[in-house]
C-alpha cells in the first residue's frame, strides 16, 4: 500500500490529508504552533495517522510522498527575519534598489492611494548600502561581452561584504539574461572564500527584463533560501526518525510542488506555497464534477482567500506584490484579506467597527478558545449567533466557552456602540461576509469575467459558515462546498493532489514580425532545461508535459499580458497567432475596443512550464447513497441571515446525510471540522461524492 500525504500550515490550523492507491482517504485537522511550526506539521502527521487507525512509523513507512505548503518564506520576508545579505551588481546601478523605478511608491496600491501624490512612501530598502558592491563588467542587449569581468575588485568587494557580516549573496547583473557567464563566475569567486554562502543569481532566479523587479526578485530569494533550508532540514530529519522514506515536496506559488532539496535553492517561488493549496484542489475535484470555470473561496483562521479556475486551470500572475516590492516569479494568482474566523472586531478611532485583518491566530485563538484571548473574534461572533455548536466543535474534541465569547463581545464591542450581544454578534457577522463578498466580485469582475459563468466553492474551516452571504449576489450557478473527506482540510488534499510543476523563462524583446526560428530557439533551450531539472528531481513521473507562453504587449506599453503558445513547431503561422491571441486576452481584460492592432505588438518573455505527474493521486471517492429527505437530528435557534434575522432552524449532522438527498434551509449542518449555514430559500443537495450544493430554492422555500 501506498499513502500520498498534504499537509497544509496555516495561521491557527495545520491541516492534513492523505489517500492511498485504492481511493481511501482520511484527513485531520491540528493546532498550529507558532513558530515552531515544524511541531505543529508533526503533529497532524500523528492525527493523521490516528484516523488511518495506524500508528504514525506505519503510515510513514506506507507514504510514498509528502507535499508540505510552507508558512516559512512568507513568514521570514513579512518578519523581516532574514538572511544578511550582500548585493552584487554592475558598475553605475547600485542604487536602482534605492531608486526603485518610481514603483516602490504604488506598487499594491489602490488606486487612491494613487491618485494622493501626497500619500506615497517607498519601503525601506531590501539591504542596506554598505552592503552593496558594484562590479566592473559589462554585457550589452544582445549577450556579448562588452567589458570583462574585473576579479580582482570582485575578490574584494566580496571580502568587503563577508567582513561586514554577509551570509547570503545576491547576484543580479545589468544584462544576465542575455549573458550569465560573469553571474556564474561570481558564484564561483564567492565561494572561493566563503565556501557555505548560499548565491542566488538573477539570472536562474529570474532571467527577465527590467532590472528593478529582476533584482528585488533576486535579493528577496536570496534572503529566504537559507531560511527555508533551516525549516526543511530539521523537519526532514524529524520525518525520517518517524519512519519517512519517500519524498519530501513543496508546493511553489505557481501551484505545483518541487523536491524539498532544490526548494530552498529557488525559494521565492515558495512564498505562495500556503495559499494555492486550495486553489489546486478545486482544479481537481472540478474535473470530477465537471466544472472547467470555478470561484475558489477559503476562509481559514487568519485570511480569506479568493482565486479563479477558468478552462480547468488555475489563473495565473507573472509577478506578485508582498510589501510594496514587486516579485517576477510565476505564481497563482490569489486575493487574500485579513477576514478569517480569527479576525478580530474592534472599533476605530471614530467608534466604527472593523473587523481583522488583525487575528488572533492559533495562540490565543478566539474568546471562545479559553486559552487566554480577550478580543472579539469572527467564531466568537459565529458561537453566539448559534451557528457553531460550542460542543462539536473540531468533532467535539474542543469545547468553545460561549460565555466567554459573549463576554468578549458585549465588553469590546456591545457596550460602545450601545448594542446587545445578540446584535453585536450580528454586526460583526454582517461586516464578515460583507468584506467577503465584495473580494469576491472585485476578484472575478476586474479580472473580465462573468460570476454567472462560474461555480462558487467553499473550503476552509470558516468558508461553509459565511459562504451562501458572501456569494448570494454574484448569480453564480451554484456554491459547493467539499465535503467528504476532506471537508475543512480541502487545502491539504489540493496539496496531496498537486503535480511537479517547474517553470523557466527568458526574455529576449522584438518587434512582430519575429522570426519563427528566434521564437523556436527560445522555447528549445527552456525546454531542455526544464527536463534536465525534472531528472533531478528523482521522482517516478508517469508523464512530463510541457506548456508554452509568451508575454506580449503593443509597442510602447509597459506591461505585457502572458499569452499561450499552441504545441508543436513554431513557423510564421504560429508567430501570428499569438499575436492574434494576444489581441482576444487584451480584449477581455481591458475591454472590446481597448486593443490598438496598428501600434503593433512586442514579444518580451519566453517561459515554459514542465508538469510531471505522479503515479499516486487523489479521486476522492463515491459517498453511500440514500433515499428520501434527510431527517434532522435537532433543532436550535440561529441567527443564518441578516434578511430572516433569528429563526428556529434545523441541525443536521453530515454524517447522517447520503449521496443524492436533498433539504431546504433554514438549517445547518455539523461536520466534524466544520459547520455549514444553509439560510431560507437555500436548497442543499448532496452530490455523488459528498459534497453539498448549494441553490436559490423554491419561492417559498419549502419542498
Amino acid at each position: 500500500m501506498s499513502y500520498v500525504i498534504g499537509i497544509d500550515v496555516g495561521g491557527t490550523f495545520t491541516d492534513a490529508f492523505a489517500t492511498d492507491e485504492h481511493g481511501r482517504v482520511h484527513s485531520a485537522k491540528s493546532p498550529s504552533t507558532p513558530p515552531d511550526f515544524e511541531q505543529g506539521v508533526l503533529s497532524a502527521v500523528d492525527e493523521l495517522a490516528a484516523a488511518a487507525g495506524l500508528d504514525t512509523a506505519s503510515l510513514l513507512g506506507q507514504t510514498s510522498h509528502i507535499c508540505h505548503g510552507t508558512t516559512a518564506t512568507l513568514n521570514a520576508l513579512v518578519t523581516g527575519d532574514v538572511a544578511e545579505v550582500g548585493f552584487l551588481t554592475t558598475a553605475g546601478h547600485a542604487d536602482s534598489i534605492m531608486i526603485m523605478n518610481l514603483e516602490g511608491r504604488y506598487a499594491g496600491r489602490d488606486s487612491d492611494y494613487v491618485k494622493n501624490m501626497t500619500r506615497h512612501t517607498k519601503p525601506q530598502p531590501l539591504v542596506p548600502r554598505r552592503r552593496i558592491r558594484e562590479i566592473t563588467e559589462r554585457v550589452d542587449s544582445g549577450g556579448q561581452v562588452v567589458v570583462p569581468l574585473g576579479e580582482d575588485r570582485a575578490r574584494a568587494a566580496i571580502a568587503e561584504l563577508i567582513a561586514d557580516g554577509a551570509e547570503a549573496f545576491a547576484v543580479s547583473l545589468l544584462w544576465s539574461f542575455s549573458n550569465p557567464a560573469h553571474e556564474l563566475r561570481l558564484r564561483e569567486l564567492i565561494h572561493e572564500q566563503s565556501p557555505g554562502a548560499y548565491v542566488g543569481l538573477s539570472s536562474e532566479l529570474s532571467p527577465r527584463i527590467r532590472e528593478y523587479p529582476r533584482n528585488v526578485t533576486t535579493i528577496m530569494g536570496t534572503q529566504v533560501g537559507p531560511r527555508l533550508r533551516d525549516y526543511l532540514v530539521p523537519l526532514r530529519a524529524r520525518l525520517d526518525e518517524r519512519g519517512f522514506a519517500g519524498s519530501l515536496l513543496v508546493m511553489q506559488g505557481s501551484g505545483g510542488a518541487v523536491t524539498a532539496e532544490e526548494a530552498p535553492d529557488r525559494a521565492i517561488t515558495t512564498i505562495g506555497s500556503v495559499l494555492t493549496g486550495g486553489l489546486v484542489g478545486c482544479r481537481n475535484l472540478g474535473r470530477q464534477l465537471g466544472h472547467e470555470n470555478i470561484i475558489s473561496t477559503d476562509i481559514g483562521g487568519t485570511t480569506f482567500l479568493v482565486g479563479m479556475v477558468v478552462d480547468g486551470e488555475p489563473v495565473k500572475s507573472t509577478t506578485t506584490i508582498l510589501n510594496q516590492y514587486t516579485i517576477s516569479t510565476p505564481t497563482v494568482k490569489v486575493s487574500t484579506i485579513g477576514s478569517g474566523g480569527g479576525a478580530i472586531a474592534w472599533l476605530d478611532g471614530g467608534g466604527n467597527l472593523r473587523v481583522g485583518p488583525r487575528s488572533a491566530g492559533a495562540r490565543p485563538g478566539p474568546a471562545c478558545y479559553g486559552a487566554g484571548g480577550t478580543e472579539p473574534t469572527v467564531t466568537d461572533a459565529d458561537v453566539v449567533l448559534g451557528i457553531v455548536n460550542p460542543d462539536n466543535f473540531l468533532g467535539g474534541r474542543r469545547r468553545l466557552d460561549r460565555a466567554l465569547a459573549e463576554k468578549a463581545i458585549r465588553e469590546r464591542i456591545g457596550e460602545p456602540l450601545g448594542l446587545d450581544v445578540e446584535d453585536a454578534a450580528a454586526a460583526i457577522y454582517a461586516i464578515q461576509n460583507a468584506q467577503a463578498a465584495d473580494l469576491v466580485r472585485n476578484v472575478v469582475v476586474n479580472a473580465g469575467y462573468d460570476p454567472r459563468d462560474f461555480v462558487v466553492y467553499s473550503f476552509g474551516g470558516a468558508g461553509p459558515v459565511h459562504c451562501v452571504n458572501y456569494s448570494r449576489d454574484l448569480g453564480a450557478k451554484a456554491v459547493v462546498v467539499p465535503l467528504g473527506a476532506t471537508a475543512a482540510t480541502f487545502s491539504a488534499y489540493g496539496l496531496a493532489s498537486s503535480d511537479v510543476v517547474l517553470s523557466g523563462e527568458v526574455s529576449d524583446p522584438a518587434n512582430f514580425p519575429v522570426p519563427a526560428e528566434s521564437v523556436q530557439r527560445a522555447f528549445d533551450g527552456l525546454e531542455k532545461e526544464l527536463r534536465d531539472r525534472m531528472g533531478g528531481q528523482r521522482l517516478p513521473f508517469e508523464t512530463v508535459e510541457i506548456s508554452r507562453e509568451v508575454d506580449v504587449r503593443y509597442s510602447m506599453q509597459l506591461s505585457e499580458v502572458a499569452t499561450p503558445v499552441a504545441p508543436g513547431p513554431v513557423d510564421d503561422a504560429a508567430v501570428t497567432a499569438v499575436t492574434d491571441r494576444f489581441d482576444t486576452l487584451y480584449a477581455q481584460l481591458y475591454g472590446a475596443e481597448a486593443g490598438f492592432r496598428a501600434a503593433g505588438h512586442q514579444l518580451i518573455t519566453y517561459r515554459c512550464y514542465a508538469t510531471g505527474t505522479l503515479p499516486v493521486r487523489p479521486e476522492l471517492p463515491a459517498a453511500r447513497r440514500g433515499d428520501g429527505k434527510p431527517r434532522p437530528y435537532g433543532r436550535r435557534r440561529a441567527f443564518l441571515a441578516h434578511e430572516d434575522g433569528w429563526q428556529d432552524v434545523d441541525v443536521y449532522r453530515y454524517t447522517d446525510l447520503r449521496a443524492g438527498q436533498e433539504f431546504c434551509g433554514p438549517a445547518v449542518v455539523e461536520a466534524d471540522t466544520t459547520t455549514l449555514a444553509v439560510p431560507e430559500r437555500t436548497r442543499a443537495t448532496v452530490d455523488h461524492l459528498g459534497n453539498l450544493v448549494l441553490s436559490t430554492a423554491s419561492v417559498s422555500g419549502k419542498d
